[in-house]
C-alpha cells in the first residue's frame, strides 16, 4: 500500500515538514511551485530552520509570505567560516521580535574537516541559552558530537526540541528523550541498507517522532542525487510505516500532533 493510496491529501492527517530550507537559492526559480506540490500531496506546514544571519531577513520575508511557513532562526555549525561577530546580536535581536518556533538550526558538527571544537561549543552555548531566554525549543544539527551535545543541553536547561536527522545509539535517544527531545527522520529511512536508521525508527516511540525531509539535501532513494523537496514527505510516511508495521494514518496524525505540542500550534484540524 503506498501513502497515496492510504492518506489521500483531501481526507487524510495533514503532515507537517519538520525540516525545510525553503529559502535556499536552490527553490528560487520554482519555490512557489513546490509549495503547490507538497500541499497537494497533503503537506500542511512547513518547518523553516535558519543557518546564517544573513540570510534571516529573506527567510523572515519568506515565512510572513506564506501562512503555513514557520520560521526558526539560528547560526549552523556548518558555516563557521561565514558567522560574523555580531552574529549573536542579530539573532537575538529578531528573536525576540519574530514569531519563532524555535532557535534553529544549531548544534555541533565535529565530521567537519578541520572543525574548530571549541569554537563551535562557544556558539552552541550561547545560542543555547538564549533558547532558555526566550523559552524556545531548539532544532539541533548533530554529527560526531551527541556526547557533548547532551551535556551542553544539560548544563544550560533548554527546554526540548528536535535532534534533525537523528542517527544516534538507543541509549543517546534515551538521554534526549527525558530532555524532552524529539527525532526527526527523512529521506534516509527509503535506502534498503540503512539498517541501524531502521531500527532507531522501528524501536524509538512513535509520541518522539518527527517527520523531515531536509530538501534540497539528503533525498531519499527515488530521487538519489536530485534536489529533495517537501513533496516527497509521503515516501518517508510510507517507509516508516512498513518499518514500523503501522497504518500511514496513524503515522501522520501522530507526528503531526508532535509538532504541534513542542511547537505550540494547531496545524491539523482532524486531530
Amino acid at each position: 500500500m503506498t501513502m497515496s493510496d492510504a492518506l489521500p491529501a483531501s481526507t487524510g492527517p495533514l503532515l507537517v515538514d519538520s525540516h525545510c530550507h525553503l529559502d535556499f537559492p536552490e527553490f528560487d526559480s520554482d519555490r512557489d511551485q513546490v509549495l503547490a506540490r507538497a500541499r497537494a500531496a497533503g503537506v500542511g506546514a512547513f518547518i523553516v530552520p535558519g543557518t546564517t544571519a544573513a540570510r534571516f531577513t529573506r527567510l523572515l520575508a519568506l515565512a510572513a509570505s506564506e501562512e503555513d511557513l514557520y520560521p526558526a532562526l539560528g547560526l549552523h555549525p556548518w558555516f563557521m567560516a561565514e558567522h560574523e561577530p555580531g552574529d549573536l546580536e542579530t539573532l537575538e535581536r529578531l528573536a525576540g521580535g519574530e514569531s519563532l518556533v524555535a532557535i534553529g538550526e544549531i548544534g555541533l558538527d565535529f565530521q567537519l574537516p578541520e572543525h574548530d571544537a571549541q569554537a563551535q561549543m562557544a556558539l552552541f552555548e550561547a545560542q543555547l541559552r538564549l533558547a532558555r531566554k526566550l523559552a524556545l525549543p531548539v532544532i539541533l544539527h548533530v554529527r560526531k558530537a551527541h556526547q557533548a551535545v547532551l551535556e551542553a543541553l544539560q548544563r544550560t536547561g533548554v527546554r526540548g526540541g528536535i535532534c534533525h536527522a537523528f542517527n544516534g545509539s538507543p541509549q543517546q535517544a534515551a538521554q534526549y528523550m527525558k530532555l524532552g527531545f524529539l527525532f526527526g527522520f527523512g529521506g534516509m529511512l527509503t535506502y534498503p541498507n540503512a539498517k541501524r536508521l531502521h531500527r532507531l525508527a522501528r524501536e524509538l516511540p512513535l509520541d518522539h517522532l518527527v517527520l523531515e525531509t531536509d530538501a534540497p539535501s539528503m533525498s531519499g532513494a527515488r530521487h538519489r542525487g536530485q534536489r529533495n523537496s517537501p513533496e516527497y514527505l509521503p515516501e518517508v510516511v510510507e517507509a516508516l510505516a512498513r518499518l514500523r508495521e503501522e497504518e500511514p494514518r496513524e503515522i501522520a496524525r501522530r507526528t503531526t500532533r508532535n509538532l504541534e505540542r513542542l511547537f505550540g500550534l494547531k496545524i491539523d484540524p482532524s486531530g
